[in-house]
């Protein structure tokens, strides 16, 4: 079925075009590896998964449930015949208004005649639905009258659904909306974008180049953050500013305007003149945007720990389109002989300003050697330079989830048909579940939220390895799990929340192997021990 879910937008679909003061040029296009192009020579998943039921907001089914395949797994013949098929078209009558966001599939195996098991939402199964995120359509907001197109095939050995469009009531075929990338003239709007763009490049080449961004879901997801980038553009002016007293850093703007004003004075003056620069090091985990940001914040040197080829070219397009020279943003990889030993000094007699780290995984725990790469940091600082996030809280309740503890063990031997296999298997299960979202998880929490564990890159004589939290309880039950989460403090007033409605980051649970049952008014003694990034609670009785 078709689907309208914002939390599925978000991860794939990039949807603004302006973060914390920079504008994203239309000829940056942003795909997640949920993709399917028609003529990709890569052999990609072309879906990814999700607990439909547990989407966090929910989802909105927007046409009727659809067959799109029947396979016979008996018949020799049909499944060979599957690799080489041409793909069928399927029309889909839309039922209700909405976003197109995704196709969700999932499937029907008929056991025999009788019997059959279903890995539907609407069903209590231990499956995921397949998604197929909508990208790249003009227009996504669809209505009664709609029908929406696919062509659907089992390319190697994936099923795939590609070039998905949408046929108006009033239209005909041949003036449908298309999904697929366009190789033909471009519409007047689009034209009319695409001057635009040319325009505040201030470029005299013919043609705009334009730049195929993949990045993973996550990624997109944080680009979408609007109060992560506004947080670190209000911390790192905070910086800026208090390292030059004299004046307040100025936007890129008018120190672009100042150096169209000098640069008749010759090259000698100019030199004299321009302060030294601010250095700023993003050594965060994939693509990002910070280094650019910082870049508007005045006399500032920005470096970039970006890997991929295409990121870089993607950066530099969005620098050249904020006006930015050349020369402005950095790949720091470029200038490191040991990609390994990123944490140096941006010249050998030169610090940093600041250093943005990445403290959590997107899974939810904390990243290895953090600690570790913070004391390095701490070296390449110059005097009232920071690491960013200054220091980090961690979070976390006591729940009653039997969700949790079905997912984490096997429970019992009613489920297995009286064999006794939970022993054997129960040995590989792990203490600690990741990629959780704890606004959709089924669960009755028992407590409060509480501290449980300061991490402080700046100072770290504050930090403590082993302490002991009292949990006061506000509920009586079984609590089952503790899962927690992290504010990041960028300074003592700026805090980013990794629990909130739009961060990219998941939640984790330690999940207890026996339920303890407790009653309102009640306290118990959690035991928080982090060594070597690891972090384990345990319940004192």
């Amino acid at each position: 079925m078709a689907v309208e879910c914002a939390e599925i937008r978000r991860h794939h679909r990039v949807g603004v075009k302006d973060i914390a003061g920079i504008h994203l040029p239309t000829n940056v296009k942003f795909q997640s590896p949920a993709y399917s192009s028609v003529d990709t020579e890569e052999t990609i998943e072309p879906y990814t998964t999700e607990k439909m039921s547990r989407v966090p907001g929910g989802y909105l089914a927007l046409t009727e449930r659809f067959e799109i395949m029947t396979v016979d797994f008996n018949n020799l013949e049909e499944l060979k015949s599957l690799a080489t098929k041409k793909p069928d078209k399927i029309s889909i009558p839309v039922k209700k208004e909405g976003i197109l966001d995704a196709i969700v599939v999932w499937f029907v195996l008929q056991l025999d005649d009788e019997h059959s098991l279903s890995t539907s939402p609407s069903e209590e199964t231990c499956w995921e639905q397949a998604v197929y995120p909508v990208q790249d359509l003009a227009d996504y907001w669809i209505k009664p009258g709609d029908h929406v197109m696919m062509e659907v095939s089992c390319q190697e050995c994936y099923l795939r659904i590609q070039s998905i469009s949408v046929l108006g009531l009033e239209c005909e075929m041949d003036v449908a909306k298309s999904f697929t990338k366009s190789k033909g003239l471009l519409s007047l709007g689009n034209e009319a974008e695409l001057c635009s763009a040319l325009a505040n490049l201030q470029t005299s080449k013919p043609d705009a180049i334009e730049q195929t961004c993949v990045l993973e879901s996550m990624e997109i997801a944080l680009l979408n953050n609007i109060p992560y980038h506004e947080g670190f553009k209000m911390a790192m002016r905070k910086v800026l500013s208090s390292l030059t007293p004299e004046k307040l850093c100025q936007a890129m703007d008018t120190h672009c305007q100042n150096n169209e004003m000098g640069s008749g004075t010759g090259q000698n003056n100019t030199v004299q003149s321009t302060p030294e620069p601010f250095y700023v090091l993003d050594v965060s985990e994939g693509f990002s945007i910070l280094p650019i940001i910082a870049g508007t914040l005045g006399q500032v040197k920005p470096y970039s720990s970006v890997e991929k080829d295409q990121h870089r070219i993607a950066l530099d397009l969005i620098s050249e389109a904020n006006h930015f020279s050349k020369e402005t943003l950095e790949f720091w990889l470029r200038h490191v002989e040991d990609e390994s030993a990123v944490l140096q000094r941006p010249k050998s007699d030169k610090l940093w300003s600041i250093i943005i780290l990445d403290v959590i995984e997107p899974s939810g725990l904390i990243q290895q050697e953090i600690m570790e790469k913070a004391a390095i940091s701490r070296c390449l600082l110059q005097s009232g330079g920071k690491i960013f996030p200054q220091y980090v809280l961690m979070f976390g309740l006591l729940v009653e989830s039997q969700t949790l503890v079905e997912e984490s063990a096997v429970q019992g031997t009613e489920r297995t048909l009286g064999l006794n296999i939970a022993p054997f298997i129960n040995q590989f299960q792990v203490p600690i579940r990741v990629f959780l979202d704890l606004s959709s998880l089924p669960c009755i929490p028992l407590s409060k939220p509480v501290e449980l564990l300061r991490l402080d890159l700046m100072t770290p004589y504050l930090n403590i390895s082993n302490r002991e939290v009292k949990v006061h309880i506000c509920k009586s039950g079984k609590v089952t799990a503790i899962p927690f989460w992290y504010h990041m403090y960028l300074d003592e007033e700026i805090r980013l929340d990794t629990s909130s409605e739009a961060s990219h980051w998941k939640q984790a649970a330690v999940v207890l192997d026996n339920p303890i049952q407790v009653e309102m008014g009640e306290e118990l003694v959690l035991s928080v021990e982090h060594h070597k990034s690891n972090v384990s609670i345990t319940v004192k009785q």
